[in-house]
């Protein structure tokens, strides 16, 4: 296994949108268990291809892991087929946006459809922090970062602050 480069805003491979599996083989384990190493290792509690530089359609999360303890969760050509109710998202973070926590609105239910690692496939009722978690990572394999769903101005201010990070690092 490996340990892979996030990509981090304002890299534009965020903004892509991930193709579908269309082949479960050897190489897309690889990427899957170089994921979860990178996920664990940053660490976070989800973590969608397109933040490695993959544009294969795969999420992997883990919303209660603790070091003895591990409940990886892999799915592959994940669609959100149905939401309900609202909720708004407390803090939420993201491995591809450093240094920045905000509240973002978001489905309190979600549906998903999805084909686990193996190729078997998966229906999931969400609700609450599962159901964030899953709205967020599916958001990235659509090209949607979480700062594309918060307010003009907080949004706006974190530009300004990366912009002033880039050109510190570039003296």
């Amino acid at each position: 296994m490996a340990f892979l480069d996030i990509l981090t805003y304002p890299d534009r491979f965020l903004k892509n949108t991930a193709k579908p599996i269309e082949r479960i083989d050897g190489s897309l384990q690889k990427i899957i268990d170089d994921m979860i190493e990178t996920m664990y290792k940053a660490p976070g509690i989800g973590l969608a291809s397109i933040q490695i530089g993959c544009d294969k359609s795969i999420i992997i999360y883990d919303i209660g892991h603790t070091e003895k303890q591990k409940s990886i969760q892999v799915l592959l050509n994940p669609v959100i087929i149905e939401t309900e109710g609202e909720t708004v998202s407390n803090n939420e973070g993201c491995l591809s946006v450093p240094d920045l926590r905000s509240d973002v609105k978001r489905a309190a239910s979600v549906i998903v459809e999805a084909l686990d690692r193996d190729g078997n496939p998966l229906k999931i009722e969400a609700h609450d922090h599962l159901a964030v978690v899953l709205q967020h990572e599916i958001d990235h394999l659509n090209g949607i970062l979480f700062i594309d769903r918060i307010s003009a101005l907080k949004r706006e201010l974190y530009k300004r602050h990366i912009r002033k990070q880039q050109k510190k690092n570039e003296t």
